[in-house]
């Protein structure tokens, strides 16, 4: 039986991650209080969204509970978001008694968007894609390796071929820098099926880049932030994507030191949906008009083409905030309009290969009956 690679992410676990709800929340609850004592000087970013709703609930539950001192809140605010979103933070802010900041970056989404590029797919594809573009690394040599008998040689080759592209090499090869085939995981540009495929019949029109992330949220965070002893964030390890990979620092984990030497304490990474859901029941949470009425199962950043579902919430959201829909098909569409293109070529591949599959199934069912 074939092997499947798994990140530390999976294989170093904490024993609370497998807990019922009850048990996990108050496990969780400890370590903030753990956390807290010992790194006081904290701020917590909160996005108005429904992980950061419970967050901050866990946070302020546990400051009453062990009497721990204030920390301080932060909203990062891209220029692209929902009256709804806003209008929650203030509300949150009131109902806790605390003071979420709000913080704007020096270069808005627009201008990012325009100078950068836009996400497309995921932040990891855009992020592979964008070094694709920019190396003009041919998709062929995904298929020189996948041909070659010793594909840690040619991995080798292709590396002093194309000097300083080693991560564009293993994404487009879906391997690692060893020439190990590594197909199933995030990193890697058949990720996403047919990806590379689909790529080379129809070349994307426009400059990918998640970039629009770092200008708009990170590097107005890291500011923030850079004067703190830790940092708390309402990532999950479920959500995927990058936020389930494991990165040099080790800041993937629930609590980690980070290489310039602050903490980050990610105290929901272990909790699931259904642990959310336990969570908002029994502590009579209230999530923001996005989720509540609007009907969104997720906001993040508003129309972000990340979403596999962006263009549907834009849809669902049109009747109440008409100028945020507008805005973001005015910065984001040609993303939107392309995964619609990969989402119909995907279609009729998959169609192709299960019509191809039934073929040959009743192929050998004739043969077999024959003899």
């Amino acid at each position: 039986m074939k092997e499947t690679y798994k990140s530390r992410v999976y294989t170093d676990r904490p024993d609370y991650a497998d807990f019922e709800p009850a048990a996990k929340f108050e496990a969780i609850k400890s370590i903030i209080a753990k956390r807290l004592r010992e790194h006081p000087n904290a701020i917590c970013s909160y996005s108005g969204g429904a992980d950061s709703d419970i967050m901050i609930d866990l946070i302020e539950r546990t400051r009453g509970i062990f009497s721990l001192p204030s920390i301080d809140y932060a909203f990062f605010n891209t220029g692209l978001e929902m009256k709804a979103t806003k209008d929650h933070v203030k509300a949150i802010s009131d109902k806790y008694g605390v003071e979420i900041k709000e913080y704007r970056p020096k270069v808005n989404i627009v201008q990012a968007s325009r100078t950068y590029g836009i996400p497309f797919v995921s932040k990891i594809m855009s992020a592979g894609l964008s070094e694709w573009q920019k190396k003009s690394i041919p998709l062929s040599i995904a298929q020189e390796y996948e041909q070659a008998e010793d594909k840690a040689e040619k991995r080798k080759e292709l590396k002093e071929r194309y000097p300083n592209c080693e991560s564009v090499i293993n994404f487009l090869c879906c391997c690692n820098s060893a020439g190990e085939p590594r197909p199933n995981i995030q990193l890697v540009i058949n990720s996403s099926k047919y990806m590379r495929d689909f790529i080379e019949e129809y070349p994307p029109g426009f400059q990918i880049s998640a970039k629009c992330c770092d200008y708009c949220k990170k590097q107005v965070a890291h500011s923030v932030q850079k004067d703190y002893d830790m940092i708390i964030t309402g990532e999950r390890r479920d959500e995927g994507g990058m936020r389930s990979v494991p990165r040099k620092d080790n800041t993937a984990l629930c609590f980690t030191e980070t290489g310039n030497g602050q903490y980050r304490l990610r105290p929901l990474y272990y909790v699931s949906d259904k642990d959310k859901a336990w969570y908002k029941e029994r502590y009579g949470i209230r999530y923001s008009d996005a989720y509540e009425i609007y009907g969104l199962t997720r906001t993040g950043c508003c129309g972000c083409p990340i979403s596999y579902k962006a263009v549907d919430d834009l849809e669902k959201i049109r009747k109440y905030e008409p100028n945020v829909v507008k805005a973001a098909w005015n910065i984001f569409g040609k993303s939107y309009e392309y995964r619609m293109q990969y989402n119909e070529y995907k279609k009729v591949r998959m169609e192709q290969e299960k019509e191809k599959a039934e073929n040959i199934a009743g192929q050998m069912s004739i043969n077999d009956f024959i003899n």
